[in-house]
């Protein structure tokens, strides 16, 4: 496994407001929310994950990126606990508070529930003929203010695009105020306008949170990640993103042929 080297630098500058553009983090220096020490996961027959071992710095976005089968998913799975593992995983804190937001949502597009509806149950609980009472109310709009979607509270679940249904996954996550979003390809069905919004909320989200995103796109990788893990059920390499896109680390990521078309920025289709 490779690390990008880590020379003497000055403070990484901190992200400002939420909405605002942010600096790229110096992710070497920062502190590690997540150690990953020889972790290993075994899904029946199959050995999905092998000593795997990885940081996630916290206050930063962390891209893991790895071909189809490389258990991008399963890593992150068992970080969140949802699967066994073998290995050692250290958090600080011991005991964070995830925000999850799954590459889609499997729902019946035909239920007759609102965004605002469906977000006040997560938070809730209760059943909806009982009404929304105004502080929850309150919270879910300002949880869709920060993902800019308020003008999606009153539209059916079912009828949000790929982008739209992503947005309000993101303002559920948020509404833990986790320690540590997580994201599973979010830009899987969205447009690209969709996705652009996306990267432009992550980007504004790290002033507050640490944030892990699985991605199969290794333009929004290099551009938004602060730090990049690859992955091949091990740990191929890690580190800021100018030192990791390079031909040697994606060939061996990704298979000679196949790294060296993404080193040259042609289209692939994982």
């Amino acid at each position: 496994m490779t690390e990008a080297p880590n020379p003497a630098m000055p403070d990484a500058p901190r992200a400002g407001h939420a909405h605002a553009h942010c600096p790229r983090p110096d992710a070497r220096e920062l502190r590690p929310v997540i150690k990953l020490d020889k972790v290993s996961v075994t899904l029946g027959q199959y050995r999905a994950l092998t000593d795997v071992t990885a940081r996630i710095p916290e206050k930063s976005q962390t891209v893991i990126i790895g071909p189809n089968g490389a258990g991008k998913s399963t890593l992150v799975q068992a970080i969140l606990g949802f699967i066994p593992h073998e290995g050692r995983m250290d958090f600080q804190p011991k005991k964070p508070r995830f925000g999850y937001v799954p590459q889609r949502l499997d729902f019946d597009r035909h239920m007759p529930v609102t965004v605002i509806e469906f977000l006040a149950m997560g938070l809730t609980g209760w059943p909806l003929w009982l009404g929304i009472p105004p502080r929850v109310r309150k919270r879910v709009m300002a949880g869709l203010d920060e993902v800019r979607a308020t003008d999606l509270a009153r539209k059916p679940l079912g009828a949000l695009s790929g982008g739209e249904t992503q947005r309000v996954m993101l303002a559920a996550a948020l509404m833990s105020r986790p320690d540590v979003l997580v994201l599973d390809e979010p830009a899987t069905g969205v447009d690209i306008n969709g996705e652009q919004l996306m990267c432009e909320l992550l980007d504004g989200f790290k002033a507050d949170y640490t944030i892990v995103m699985v991605s199969h796109d290794l333009p929004t990788a290099k551009a938004h990640g602060d730090w990049v893990i690859c992955l091949n059920r091990r740990v191929v390499a890690q580190g800021p993103p100018e030192r990791v896109f390079t031909p040697k680390i994606l060939a061996a990521t990704f298979g000679l042929h196949q790294g060296m078309e993404l080193f040259q920025g042609k289209e692939i289709n994982f």
